[in-house]
């Protein structure tokens, strides 16, 4: 009896090792064959997409394609500054090819009227809202900002996002050319103390920080131009101050820490939340307000993204 279970053992140990190794065989088949895949996909042509939301867009590491709308439709004032719309006004979407199909993400500034028919017309076209919130204080008139989620066909979705932006005021034809201005705020002694060079962009300096660790969706990694990095923008208000805002992108256990640091810089904070759902690990964005001199301003920031796991 003892050598017939002793046998049976043996035998379902060999089962076993074999069955392991055909799956790990086919797993390891499967990887190469969706390798091989991705290696033979051209580049992505956006062409389709561009043509339906109606202007070109930006082309960001990832590939990773990046459209802005600016709502200069809107004069909206905060605190006696009235806003730029690179400041705080920007909605924008962000479309990665994944495979044969794309994942978008993204945020529309929206009135407060504006924000049940867009709400509706993304809903009846499969694409999801993953947030709902202010980002300032005080500002007239009300302004939300709405945060969305789709993956699927990449022109299908740019047509539905057209749709929903069609029950706004956002200028939807060609973006019409910035006429370069004076630009009053000494940006390098900005960029010295924050640590980060930045670019112009609208009568605003912008400067992006991405997070040290990889941010995931369902296992897929998402770049930094998709909304997961810090954003701080400068618009200059006279006599070398400058109205800051933004959000810093955050971990649960910097929140409290770095909203002490930017209080004790005089950094108003205006909002803590999501923009995401199932993103890991779980992110907070913090926004902010301030208006003063700017380079003190630039050190208080730099304070606060020594109190995260920002890249430096």
């Amino acid at each position: 009896m003892r050598n017939d279970y002793l046998r049976e053992a043996s035998l379902w140990r060999v089962a076993l090792a074999t069955a392991i190794a055909l799956s790990l065989a086919a797993n390891t088949a499967s990887a190469q064959k969706r390798a091989r895949a991705a290696r033979a996909l051209p580049p992505a042509d956006w062409t389709q997409v561009e043509q339906a939301l109606g202007r070109k867009g930006t082309s960001n590491p990832g590939d990773v394609r990046k459209f802005s709308f600016p709502r200069t439709d809107l004069k909206v004032v905060l605190a006696g500054v009235t806003l730029q719309p690179a400041l705080a006004l920007g909605s924008w979407v962000a479309f990665e090819r994944i495979s044969d199909h794309a994942m978008v993400m993204g945020d529309l500034v929206l009135l407060e009227g504006e924000v049940a028919p867009v709400m509706g017309s993304l809903q009846q076209n499969g694409i999801e809202q993953t947030a709902l919130h202010n980002h300032l204080l005080g500002e007239s008139p009300r302004v939300m900002y709405m945060h969305f989620h789709a993956i699927g066909n990449a022109a299908r979705i740019a047509r539905a996002l057209r749709t929903a932006l069609e029950f706004t005021n956002t200028p939807l034809g060609a973006p019409v050319p910035v006429i370069p201005t004076p630009f009053d705020l000494d940006t390098a002694a900005v960029a010295k103390a924050i640590g980060v060079h930045g670019k112009v962009n609208g009568g605003v300096y912008q400067l992006s920080v991405p997070r040290r660790e990889k941010i995931l969706e369902d296992k897929h990694e998402i770049p930094s131009s998709m909304g997961v990095a810090t954003s701080i923008n400068f618009q200059p208000t006279g006599a070398g101050k400058a109205a800051i805002t933004g959000d810093f992108v955050l971990l649960g256990r910097e929140v409290n820490p770095l909203l002490w640091t930017l209080s004790e810089n005089g950094i108003r904070v205006t909002a803590i939340h999501s923009h995401m759902i199932n993103e890991q690990p779980r992110l907070f964005f913090m926004h902010f307000w301030a208006n003063g001199d700017a380079v003190q301003l630039a050190h208080g920031l730099r304070g606060a993204l020594d109190r995260t796991a920002s890249k430096k």
